[in-house]
């Protein structure tokens, strides 16, 4: 008789009741699907999903057919709709031919092309893309990528193309002195932080200023720029300080891949394995604790900067060592500011960084054959890297969109928070109610690292 009396705590109807094999099913279902929900890689992923949805949006508004369809959709809403797929199939199809594989190229040299294309844009923006990302993960917020990059690749043009060397050696020294000029430059933000307290953000962004008018100056000079031209270019980088093919004369792909790849294990190496990135993060979480813990503050806070520099740094060197080969005011576009963005889709992690940069450079890779074939505005790009950064920046708006789970893992409640002991957390134990802002939102972190919450 002891044998069948229920447990104390539980109803009689809960000592007997025993889950069937559909609902342990549903209930495994159900918790593999919350955890799902709450990994940082998907939110990446559907941050993406919704930038394409968007630029979807935006090709159907510019297309001229898709305008003039919609003007008689009431009487003819297939023909809207059909015209409306053909664009969208034939704009991101031709963005996956010219990003990926081309598989109406004539030959399976023009099919692959794509791919390397990828890689080549892809080489600057992963190693400045992996300088932020050191700076992100060691609590600053270095915006400096555009100067360091400038810095890094007139610094290895010059001595490309000022000294005559063997060419191994010539290699060499010009992206060493890439790496070590994008060192120094972020090197000045870094110690004025460390000594003075300065804010990097604005340190860096005047450091981006002079670096543009600093180079733009530089090629007005007789002695730096291409000898018998009006034009403010520099002379061309010696054929001994070109980063040598990987796959031939055909393509562009060159060298510099695999310093990213090599770049990418370092990085990893130094955040996760040395102990200076132990300080380099710990100085992220909490300064003062690392302070009291013995850590130096402020040799770690100007390191941080001056690796984070060599890394842009060396991605200028790149850019020009094997793609540009001669400097101009324009060498570095977009590059350093679109790094921010490969190091915010990357979760400042390397291998998130690494995976991001062959993304945005897959981007502006097929954009060019999508404006060429289909017309469409290769700004859409931009915008799409526009709206993967909005997204990732606001993790909750993702999760609101896609009805997941939130980061803590507590379910939605949808409305007020319930009162008295429904208030309390699923296991249980009852505690204070969180902080909120309006609207029921979470408190926005104040951290960058935990920026994949």
């Amino acid at each position: 008789m002891t044998d069948s009396a229920p447990q104390p705590g539980t109803s009689p109807a809960q000592g007997t009741k025993q889950q069937g094999p559909w609902e342990e099913a549903e209930g495994r279902l159900s918790r593999a699907l919350r955890e799902l929900g709450q990994t940082s890689w998907l939110v990446t992923v559907l941050a993406v999903v919704v930038a394409l949805v968007v630029g979807a949006v935006l090709i159907l508004a510019a297309h001229p057919d898709v305008q003039a369809s919609l003007s008689y959709f009431f009487a003819q809403p297939t023909a809207f709709l059909e015209t409306s797929f053909q664009v969208l199939r034939e704009a991101y199809s031709s963005l996956f031919r010219g990003a990926v594989f081309d598989w109406q190229a004539p030959s399976i040299e023009r099919a692959v092309r794509p791919l390397t294309e990828t890689m080549v844009y892809s080489v600057p923006l992963i190693l400045a893309g992996l300088g932020i990302a050191i700076g992100f993960r060691s609590g600053m917020l270095n915006i400096g990528g555009q100067g360091q990059i400038i810095l890094g690749a007139t610094s290895a043009g010059f001595l490309g193309y000022a000294l005559a060397l063997p060419a191994g050696l010539h290699v060499l020294l010009a992206i060493a002195g890439g790496t070590i000029g994008g060192a120094i430059w972020g090197g000045i933000a870094g110690v004025l932080k460390a000594r003075t307290g300065a804010n990097e953000v604005i340190v860096t962004i005047m450091l981006n200023n002079i670096a543009i008018y600093l180079l733009a100056w530089l090629l007005q000079q007789q002695w730096f720029k291409q000898t018998g031209s009006n034009q403010p270019l520099s002379s061309s980088v010696d054929e001994s300080a070109q980063l040598f093919s990987l796959l031939g004369p055909g393509f562009r792909i060159h060298a510099g891949f695999l310093l990213a790849i090599l770049a990418t294990i370092f990085v990893w190496w130094l955040l996760e394995r040395s102990t200076l990135g132990f300080e380099f993060r710990a100085i992220g979480e909490n300064p003062e604790a690392a302070r009291t813990a013995g850590i130096n503050v402020t040799k770690a806070t100007a390191l941080v900067l001056v690796i984070a520099g060599g890394l842009a740094g060396l991605g200028g060197a790149a850019h020009v060592l094997g793609t540009e080969y001669r400097l101009a005011g324009g060498i570095a576009g977009t590059l350093g500011f679109d790094a921010i963005t490969v190091a915010l889709l990357g979760r400042s992690k390397p291998l998130g960084t690494f995976l991001a940069g062959l993304l945005l450079g897959g981007l502006r890779a097929g954009g060019v054959l999508m404006q060429a074939q289909t017309g469409t505005p290769i700004d859409i790009v931009l915008v799409l890297q526009a709206v993967i950064v909005l997204m990732i920046a606001a993790p909750p708006l993702v999760r609101s969109i896609f009805f997941l789970p939130r980061a803590d893992g507590r379910p939605r409640t949808g409305g007020r928070r319930r009162r008295g002991t429904d208030a309390a957390s699923d296991d249980g134990a009852a505690g204070p109610p969180e902080k909120q802002t309006a609207g029921g939102a979470e408190r926005p972190r104040t951290t960058t690292q935990e920026v994949d919450r």
